[in-house]
């Protein structure tokens, strides 16, 4: 679980500006990933710590998809 939480804050500290689209992409996965795995933790114990840390990693997630859309449908 704390493994989750470190890579859950290393995600968050990651800078979203100047990424390329497959950057954009991957990240887009990874934070996707934190997230069903934080999430199967939080079934079982209800942590609201943990649902705080998924709360903040999809917040970054959304708006690094935003910008995937914003640039498909400039194309």
């Amino acid at each position: 679980m704390e493994l989750l939480i470190k890579q859950a804050q290393e995600f968050e500290r990651k800078k979203i500006t100047h990424m390329t689209t497959s950057d954009r992409v991957s990240a887009s996965r990874e934070a996707k990933n934190i997230v069903l795995k934080i999430n199967e933790i939080y079934k079982k114990n209800k942590d609201p710590k943990l649902m705080e840390v998924m709360k903040k990693i999809t917040l970054k997630k959304r708006k690094i998809e935003k910008r995937l859309r914003g640039l498909v449908e400039m194309i």
